[in-house]
């Protein structure tokens, strides 16, 4: 058989620039007659590309990692060229790009490609990610490979064995069988399109998935505070140790507006007295860096005081995430209220039912809950009907007074 010579070359599709003016970056493969093209997902500013090298000048981090990738690309396709040519078998340069891509695309797994992201993500706690950050990483690696196991009856799937439809039977199965909510589905699907996005770009799969799949962030308009009732069927309920201690912290998040990030690192140098006597806590969230300034209620102090101890430094007991917002659920149907509450209930519980509707001003509600602006307050700060008949009739009272003069 008469072996054919393979060419390579490597060019950019300047008509196809950006938003950010780079080019792709194109391989074309050469064998005979036969010619091959397709992308090296890899893109390159023009005015730094050099065409007779086909490789991107300079010695910037960019430049470095691009013709790196470039050169590992180039080797896997002699690789490619060289598996066929051992076949003794006729081929020409579509056959050597199927098989370098196929070889390309089952070097690396769905749930491997996962693993990876989830390593790189734990390299920066501390930096910037708490590690509080990683659970929902790590449960929905946990959710992911348990679907695959159960529909495809293998612990992990190829990036060419997805199909679009891999998403939604996924979704499925996430809302029915595990019985979670859409809000949860939405966090997990934004990690598996940015594993797939990933992908894409290093060339592991050769289309983007699930780019155009829109998933739903679930019923917005669900009640985010609890109402006076919910409120009050939650402080009169008897319960065991465990689930009574998360309850507490539970109203005492209700009390004081802290996110639960911030509830679990309260210690005794955030409390403060003013000159008055009053007991004020003083943090800076966790999230943004902003200061935290509330003034605790009675109900407040009695309940970090039947949860201190001595043996600690923290004002409250620490509770995991996962098994916090487990008690939480386990609560809401203890008490029989209708619709779910997370965690974070607690502060728009605060805002609305405990501030606003008292008549605190949503300024002040602001900077308690550590805003930088009143607009990211009136999300959490809602007019409940009780507090618009307060304030029509406030208003009435104003005018009982005025004439009308014609």
């Amino acid at each position: 058989m008469k072996t054919e010579k393979m060419k390579v070359l490597l060019y950019l599709k300047k008509s196809g620039p950006d938003k950010s003016g780079k080019a792709p970056i194109m391989e074309r493969i050469t064998i005979g007659r036969s010619i091959a093209q397709f992308s090296c997902k890899l893109s390159c500013n023009p005015d730094l590309w050099n065409p007779r090298e086909s490789r991107m000048d300079g010695k910037s981090r960019e430049a470095v990692e691009v013709n790196g990738r470039l050169e590992n690309l180039l080797l896997s396709i002699q690789s490619a060229y060289q598996s066929l040519l051992t076949r003794g078998c006729p081929f020409d340069a579509t056959d050597v790009k199927e098989q370098f891509q196929g070889s390309v695309q089952t070097r690396c797994m769905l749930i491997e490609r996962l693993d990876m992201l989830i390593k790189e993500k734990e390299s920066h706690i501390g930096i910037d990610l708490r590690k509080e950050s990683m659970a929902s990483y790590h449960s929905t690696r946990i959710h992911l490979q348990e679907f695959i196991q159960a529909k495809y009856k293998v612990s992990d799937l190829a990036f060419s064995q997805l199909t679009e439809n891999f998403i939604h039977e996924f979704q499925q199965y996430f809302l029915g069988e595990c019985e979670f909510q859409e809000s949860s589905f939405y966090n997990v699907a934004t990690h598996l399109k940015t594993v797939c996005r990933l992908a894409y770009r290093e060339g592991l799969a050769d289309i983007l998935l699930f780019d155009k799949v829109k998933i739903s962030k679930g019923n917005k308009k669900l009640p985010k505070s609890l109402d006076r009732g919910a409120f009050e069927k939650l402080k009169t309920l008897h319960l065991e140790e465990e689930m009574e201690t998360a309850r507490d912290i539970f109203l005492f998040a209700c009390y004081t507006g802290a996110a639960y990030c911030d509830l679990m690192k309260l210690n005794k140098s955030h409390l403060v007295r003013d000159d008055e006597g009053g007991l004020w806590l003083k943090f800076n969230r966790q999230k943004t860096g902003g200061p935290c300034r509330v003034k605790l209620l009675p109900e407040a102090i009695w309940l970090m005081e039947k949860l201190h101890s001595d043996e600690r430094e923290t004002l409250l007991p620490f509770m995991g995430y996962a098994t916090y917002q487990s008690y939480l659920k386990a609560l809401r149907l203890r008490a029989g209220i209708s619709f779910p509450f997370t965690t974070h209930t607690a502060r728009h519980t605060f805002a609305t039912l405990i501030t606003l509707e008292q008549g605190v001003p949503i300024e002040t509600v602001s900077k308690m809950l550590g805003h930088s602006n009143v607009c990211m307050t009136e999300r959490y700060a809602k007019v409940t009907p009780q507090k618009l008949f307060e304030e029509f009739d406030r208003f009435l009272s104003f005018t009982e007074d005025m004439q009308l003069a014609i």
